[in-house]
């Protein structure tokens, strides 16, 4: 069954799921009612990424998406046996409707448009050309957002390192500053600023608010990965022969696809700037006009670049769907296990996880940007950063004028956290796991979850504490 099968299918059932369901019983869980043990089936699920493909690489390989469905299950039938099978339906539709099915969109649409895209030639994998492909990135980041970067620019960095013994250091720092921090100057960049968008943030905001901020981390995470590539790239001695050897000149192939991702910009902005558009409440998801029209938009998109794009241009990109598949299977289980820990985070002070959302607050009642900063961060890194990012823009107040006004620096640290941190995981934001697919597709060895995470705790973290010193205590 081709993906595309698969795709339609999964959407038929969401949108029959919806019909079961009317609008009125979109109430949703109170998180306030939850125990704890409501995240154990999310906790699950992020061990399973993180073990799995280490303890059981076989077994992980063929079989991640039974067991996506098995911890999928395991909140659905507590879900209906306590509090009855329209609920578990309604909590599966409306996350489809509301989240998953437009995130699997941009990112399908994202994924086969850059697809297209094939850069000619190649360039000798030393370390200022490897940092300049990391800089070029953190700028398009912001402009054709994190995956649309990250699937443009990860195969050229991998042609341009495959006769390097050390290669996985250069693609993580890919995933730091392409998938992850070169995203935080504009909405388009990032899931979590574009839902500061829509809720009325204003799009020249966040340029002129985390500038200086994304310029000190993109520099900084450039600095040092030039001087660690420098130390490995002298230490290799004599390379193995190039088996893309390299080539004076670059160019690029399937040059429609360049069109079609101005295009997918401007769908997302006109779902943006579309106010006022026809609304209708879908399994307790208001879904809009513009939404639909992104959407649909986005759809012909991706057909007209899959029959437009040159078949040798695929193949010259070794274009596969496995990594996208693996994303869509995984950010399924995500999306659904993480109903009840989104729905206790809300509940505030009166739930299970009250003592997170008072640790925002100082003691004389006014926000703690630094505590914000950090709160977003953490939980970004394991949550998907976007609703995480809506959970505190409400804590904060939810008005974007204010947010915008006198709490600004309170914004940027709920912004900065949630774009900047989403890094420390292969979890934290989609890009990561599609570029760690990609690369270990082209035979790169990157690093086991907790690996990974040794190379965001020793890089990452120490920036972020200064960048609390400087900006948010």
């Amino acid at each position: 069954m081709s993906f595309a099968t698969r795709a339609v299918k999964a959407t038929c059932l969401s949108l029959a799921l919806c019909l079961l369901t009317p609008a009125a019983m979109a109430a949703g869980l109170d998180g306030s009612r939850l125990s704890v043990a409501w995240a154990l089936p999310f906790a699950g699920m992020l061990l399973s990424i993180a073990l799995m493909p280490l303890l059981l690489p076989a077994f992980w390989h063929h079989h991640f998406g039974k067991v996506t469905v098995g911890w999928a299950m395991a909140y659905l039938v507590p879900c209906a046996v306590f509090f009855g099978l329209a609920e578990a339906l309604l909590g599966l539709a409306h996350a489809a409707v509301a989240e998953y099915i437009p995130f699997i969109i941009l990112l399908t649409t994202l994924f086969t448009v850059a697809g297209g895209i094939h850069i000619k030639g190649n360039l000798h994998g030393s370390p200022g050309l490897n940092t300049a492909i990391l800089a070029v990135g953190a700028v398009l980041a912001s402009f054709m957002g994190t995956t649309g970067a990250s699937m443009l620019l990860i195969r050229p960095l991998i042609r341009a390192i495959d006769n390097r013994r050390h290669q996985a250091h250069a693609v993580v720092f890919f995933i730091f500053i392409v998938s992850n921090a070169g995203g935080a100057l504009t909405p388009l960049g990032d899931p979590p600023l574009f839902l500061g968008f829509l809720k009325g943030v204003s799009f020249t905001w966040t340029i002129a608010h985390l500038y200086a901020h994304t310029m000190w981390l993109v520099g900084s995470l450039l600095g040092i990965f030039f001087v660690i590539d420098t130390w490995l790239y002298r230490r290799e001695g004599v390379l193995a022969v190039d088996p893309t050897p390299d080539t004076p000149r670059l160019g690029f192939d399937g040059a429609i696809n360049v069109v079609f991702l101005g295009g997918v910009v401007g769908l997302v902005l006109l779902s943006g700037l579309w106010r006022g558009s026809p609304t209708w409440s879908i399994a307790g998801a208001d879904v809009t006009l513009a939404g639909v029209v992104r959407d649909v938009g986005l759809i012909g998109l991706t057909v007209l670049s899959l029959w437009l794009t040159p078949r040798s241009v695929h193949e010259d990109n070794q274009f596969s769907w496995g990594p996208m598949v693996e994303v869509a299977k995984l950010f399924a289980g995500i999306f659904l296990t993480i109903i009840p820990v989104i729905a206790m985070l809300k509940a505030g002070v009166s739930g299970p996880f009250g003592s997170v959302v008072a640790a925002v607050t100082r003691p004389d009642g006014a926000p703690d940007p630094a505590m914000y900063f950090w709160a977003t961060g953490i939980l970004s890194s394991f949550l998907d950063n976007a609703p995480t990012y809506l959970v505190f823009f409400n804590t904060a107040g939810g008005d974007p004028q204010t947010l915008m006004g006198p709490m600004a620096t309170t914004l940027v640290a709920i912004s900065a956290g949630a774009v900047f941190m989403g890094a420390n995981t292969y979890i934290g934001n989609a890009p990561n796991l599609m570029v760690k697919a990609i690369a270990e597709d082209r035979g790169v060895r990157m690093p086991g979850f907790f690996g990974y995470m040794v190379w965001s705790g020793l890089v990452l973290v120490p920036l972020f504490v200064l960048m609390t010193r400087i900006w948010f205590a």
